[in-house]
């Protein structure tokens, strides 16, 4: 774990601070950065940037002169993109530059510019700074006494009720001045020091994640005790799908859980069409089984007619 000092408003040590590993203390992927950086830049674009088309130009609705006998270049409109006040060709028009980028990137892209900045000691902790009221004068003097004169950029990251300090600090040249929600891979890697209050410290959340989920882990066996009996139950509670098919007689039966075919029932039938399907009939693969018969006459006993034979025709029959 990397230790850094705690300085009050004064510049004087007021203890230490641990920063936590999975923030300050990965490698950092350039890559992800990139991307993310990049992103966040062109997300800022606001895209209204628009041009017109020769359509969009107003005239040059007649063609300039004849086609042939002039002894200039034929033309069609004045408004076609090579004339003065004519339309552009492949000009902008208004998008949005925004890009998707998965929440987990822009986090790494964090932890990774926060842990470059602590590999070479750029990272300051202030303990508080207690401004009674906003002053820049006195945020001034803080810098001042912190040795931060000539320190570059700053990123100043504040609580977020910490109102007089961000008041007091954002009239400062190179210094920037954020809420702790809003930290981002852009403004970390743009600055030269990053200074916290103690309050803004950063922490992974990884550590209550993990608190969180040793007691579930501690549960497991008993959950595996109490999910045994179910597992020895799973037979009875399978014994009645054996019955009989409701309303289609005793020779059918209801559809197992896996949609295969019960032990002397291999005729499918359809309970939508009130038809039936045998081994070798045309859609019998094709059919999923809302009934089982043993038999062909045990379906059209349960008034089911054959796939590819005509209602009218087994009525017939019957009469």
């Amino acid at each position: 774990m990397t230790s850094v000092d705690v300085k009050t408003s004064a510049g004087k040590k007021a203890g230490t601070a641990t920063l936590d590993e999975q923030i300050f203390g990965i490698e950092p992927n350039l890559h992800v950065m990139h991307q993310v950086v990049t992103a966040q830049l062109a997300a800022r674009r606001a895209g209204t940037h628009s041009t017109k088309t020769r359509a969009e130009r107003s005239g040059g609705g007649a063609k300039p002169w004849r086609q042939k006998g002039t002894g200039r270049a034929r033309q069609g409109s004045i408004r076609s993109p090579q004339w003065r006040g004519g339309g552009i060709a492949h000009g902008p028009k208004p998008r949005d530059y925004s890009q998707k980028t998965p929440k987990k990137m822009i986090k790494l892209a964090l932890r990774s510019a926060l842990s470059d900045r602590a590999a070479d000691g750029k990272v300051l902790v202030i303990d508080a700074f207690g401004f009674d009221a906003p002053k820049t004068s006195a945020a001034v003097k803080v810098i001042n006494d912190l040795g931060l004169t000539e320190a570059g950029r700053i990123l100043l990251v504040l609580d977020e009720g910490d109102a007089n300090a961000a008041l007091s600090f954002r009239n400062i040249p190179n210094v920037h001045v954020l809420p702790t929600g809003e930290l981002n891979a852009y403004d970390v890697l743009v600055s030269d020091t990053v200074v916290f209050t103690q309050a803004a410290l950063p922490v992974a959340e990884a550590h209550s994640r993990k608190q969180d989920a040793a007691p579930a882990k501690a549960d497991a066996p008993a959950k595996a005790a109490k999910a045994a009996p179910k597992a020895e139950a799973a037979p009875q509670d399978a014994a009645p799908a054996e019955a009989s098919a409701d309303g289609f007689g005793p020779d059918s039966h209801a559809p197992l859980d896996d949609d295969s075919m019960p032990d002397g029932f291999p005729v499918k039938g359809n309970a939508d069409s009130m038809k039936f399907h045998q081994p070798d009939g045309r859609w019998y693969e094709a059919t999923v089984a809302e009934v089982w018969f043993t038999t062909a006459e045990a379906a059209a006993a349960a008034g089911f007619v054959e796939a590819g034979t005509k209602a009218s025709s087994t009525s017939e029959e019957e009469e």
